[in-house]
């Protein structure tokens, strides 16, 4: 697909899924390189230079940044071209795609369902076919979950190995830049594209970039894939159980060993409380330059304080605010060690017992979610149950831990996209794409 193709497609979809913010039709390429002329589009926390960036809320709805993100131009070095970027929720905080000040981002398979979060958007413009690799960020599952609410691969590689300097910081312990492609081999691409060290961003991993695609292959035999005994458990849709284990047998047809790896379900429960509580901390810190005086959509007020307060309550939305005094009360002085410094040593436990279940085999797999995507309107589960606090939320261990993690799509459930996630050991990507790329086979081929 050529720029002008992606452009009229990114403005034939917009009217039903508003998967974008703003559709870039004046951006030229600068080189040529492995991704020449390719359109991409970018996640609208990714600071571009001269072009709005808005990071979904309406405090920095007419925000133009003056620089741009070591992964902007790391895409323009090779000659990719930005067409469009794409809507998100508030600060890529909340998982629906329905809290953005731009509205909802709809399905493209099903308008009355949501495409997931935060990354909906670039979900959405890979999903329908207007471009083949769009960036997003990923902080709990913002892009896993998504792809496969719309049947695309979705890559979150190891902590460091994509430098963050530019992208509109969410939970900075947490985040990392991750992106959605049609396939797995063009997923290992974008890793050699996008990884390398970098001097702007301190928590970037000393490392040169990853040469990984261009010897990849399928070959599973002996490799070991485990599944997650409790995510499986924790899911009573008999469809996507069903799928989950044609894939199975289907690796073990090539060669690949099949083992079933348990976790302590006590910290396994603990995982989403203790994810909100590290997670708005850092965001109500990082977030605290959004005050309208140097930038944003600035209200005005008497004095410096008024500013402040009057552009905070103008610009965000219900969803950031509540967020916002969860994490002002967990970092208040006499809160923090029974709050947030306590999340972190539970955190510390969460990571230790699932390092252990990676040592068990050569990657971990599970669904990625319990089903299809739910409804816009009227989606509701029992937040208490381990369907919800277990198997729609068990990927955030991922980036508790920075494990290189990803999401490929295998058969529809009840004729809407589903997905299989997959993660490895950190800093072992090459296992991971090899291991995906198997599964992918597995599926195209029938099973």
């Amino acid at each position: 697909m050529n720029v002008n193709e992606a452009i009229n497609r990114l403005k034939a979809i917009q009217p039903t899924t508003n998967a974008c913010v703003t559709i870039i039709e004046d951006d030229v390429k600068t080189h040529e390189g492995v991704l020449s002329d390719v359109p991409i589009a970018l996640k609208d926390n990714v600071i571009t230079k001269g072009i709005l960036t808005t990071g979904g809320s309406k405090l920095l709805s007419n925000y133009i940044p003056p620089y741009n993100a070591t992964i902007v131009d790391k895409l323009k070095q090779a000659g990719g071209v930005i067409v469009a970027k794409t809507s998100l929720d508030e600060l890529g905080m909340g998982g629906t795609g329905t809290a953005s000040f731009n509205g909802p981002v709809r399905n493209p398979f099903d308008l009355t369902r949501q495409a997931g979060g935060s990354s909906s958007g670039s979900a959405v413009v890979v999903a329908a076919g207007a471009v083949d690799i769009a960036i997003g960020s990923d902080t709990g599952d913002s892009v896993r979950k998504p792809a496969s609410y719309v049947g695309v691969v979705g890559t979150k590689p190891t902590y460091g190995r994509i430098s963050r300097y530019g992208i509109i910081p969410y939970a900075s312990s947490l985040d990392h830049v991750g992106y959605f492609t049609r396939d797995v081999r063009l997923a290992a691409l974008m890793c050699d594209v996008l990884s390398g060290q970098d001097k702007m961003d301190h928590t970037s991993l000393p490392y040169p970039s990853t040469t990984i695609a261009p010897s990849l292959q399928d070959n599973v035999k002996g490799k070991v894939y485990g599944v997650f005994k409790e995510v499986l458990e924790a899911i009573d849709h008999p469809q996507t159980l069903k799928h989950f284990d044609a894939v199975c047998r289907a690796l073990e047809s090539k060669g690949a060993i099949i083992k079933t790896i348990s976790m302590n379900e006590t910290l396994l429960r603990t995982c989403l409380p203790t994810y909100y509580i590290i997670a708005n901390c850092e965001a109500t810190a990082n977030h605290s330059n959004l005050t309208g005086v140097n930038f944003g959509l600035t209200q005005e007020g008497a004095d410096v304080e008024t500013i402040m307060t009057n552009t905070r309550t103008h610009g965000f939305g219900p969803l950031i605010r509540k967020r916002f005094v969860i994490g002002s009360y967990g970092l208040k002085d006499e809160n923090q060690d029974k709050l947030f410094r306590k999340a972190q040593k539970v955190r510390r436990l969460i990571v230790e017992e699932f390092n252990r279940m990676l040592n068990e085999c050569d990657g971990l797999i599970a669904p990625a979610t319990t089903s299809i995507a739910p409804l816009l309107e009227g989606a509701n589960m029992n937040v208490l149950s381990n369907a919800h606090l277990i198997a729609e939320n068990y990927m955030v261990l991922s980036n508790f831990s920075g494990a290189p993690s990803i999401t490929v799509p295998i058969m529809p459930v009840d004729g809407l996209p589903h997905g299989i996630n997959l993660t490895c050991k950190i800093e072992d990507e090459s296992t991971m794409f090899q291991l995906a790329l198997a599964i992918e086979t597995c599926v195209k081929e029938g099973l």
